[in-house]
């Protein structure tokens, strides 16, 4: 650990305390994650209440670091007793003005992110029930409203992908953003910023222990969020998955826009956000073990996806056109022949 963020840190220890490991942890794109053991006076640890420092340190993210790491604490702290599971608050300096980069200290949730395709069909369901509860927390005042950074211009359409229907995707996100009812938003909830239970045996199904990231949590459309997990889920485990999460995320009782059109926008619009940034969603499945997960590959699954939400919104306003009740996915690449 750097020395000034090792004397800040130390500040908020109890007597008798101090950090004898720090262990790297790894999976997110824009920060350093350290995982801090804090040795107690009696010779043990603290054990699942050791402490999370987060440090913005690229120079391409410092410019952010104050406003996520703002927005990062009022979430920790607005979600406490709220039966989230997301970390405690411990202490934050946005500005660096104690350490050497933007920082977070807060404490660490048990449980570990999974990102195989084992087990998939137990945990959609229940990140669905959890972002529903994630969306009925109410806010005494909201946070700042959502950030979307694409625009039609910026879109990268994948090498091969059918040009037309991109370009009718891309069409769809030139319109104004549809009215909505605000919700409390992650922003980023997506299977790897959320923890599970990891001393149970699969068979007994999946259990969420935390959910972290809320560096953009944000005020906005609940079909944001869900738009977000699902084509997450659709680059990580194949398409069908990420329409499958909307279809859970209603099945849990959430609520999302009146009508599909409205749902599509959302949908197009972070599919195509995912465009722009492939290699970088790619290099932290690869470290975690996913190493089938090449570039290609992924933006195979995008094109897929961004395909079959066109075409279900195609049978929606021509239903006739149609014989079954959902058009036929396009061949997932890890699929086989």
């Amino acid at each position: 650990m750097r020395p000034l963020t090792l004397a800040w840190v130390r500040q908020h220890l109890t007597a008798g305390e101090r950090i004898v490991r720090a262990e790297a942890l790894h999976g997110g794109i824009t920060a350093e994650v350290l995982r801090l053991t804090i040795g107690t006076r009696n010779g043990g640890t603290r054990g699942t209440r050791d402490l999370v420092l987060r440090s913005f340190v690229d120079p391409g993210y410092v410019v952010h670091a104050e406003d996520w790491l703002n927005r990062e604490a009022d979430a920790l702290a607005l979600l406490t007793g709220t039966g989230v599971p997301a970390p405690g608050l411990v202490a934050v300096d946005p500005t660096a003005a104690h350490c050497e980069y933007p920082s977070l200290l807060m404490t660490c949730l048990a449980g570990r992110t999974v990102l195989d395709d084992a087990g998939v069909h137990t945990r959609v369901p229940q990140l669905a029930r959890q972002l529903v509860a994630i969306h009925a927390v109410r806010p005494v005042e909201p946070p700042r409203g959502y950030v979307a950074l694409t625009t039609a211009d910026t879109v990268v359409t994948p090498e091969g992908a059918d040009e037309a229907v991109w370009a009718a995707a891309i069409d769809v996100i030139r319109k104004p953003a549809p009215p909505y009812e605000g919700r409390f938003l992650h922003r980023d909830f997506q299977p790897g910023n959320v923890l599970f239970d990891e001393t149970l045996p699969q068979s007994a199904g999946a259990r969420i222990t935390g959910v972290v990231d809320w560096a953009a949590a944000s005020w906005g459309p609940a079909d944001l969020d869900v738009a977000h997990c699902s084509t997450v889920l659709a680059l990580l485990h194949g398409p069908a998955w990420g329409l499958r999460f909307t279809e859970a995320y209603e099945e849990a009782g959430g609520v999302l826009a009146a009508t599909a059109s409205e749902r599509l926008y959302w949908q197009v619009r972070d599919a195509l956000a995912c465009s722009e940034e492939v290699q970088q969603v790619v290099r932290p499945w690869q470290e975690a073990g996913r190493t089938e997960l090449t570039t290609p590959v992924v933006e195979e699954r995008l094109d897929a996806y961004v395909t079959a939400l066109m075409a279900a919104a195609e049978s929606c306003r021509h239903p006739a056109a149609f014989t079954d009740e959902r058009p036929a996915l396009p061949r997932d690449p890890l699929a086989g022949p």
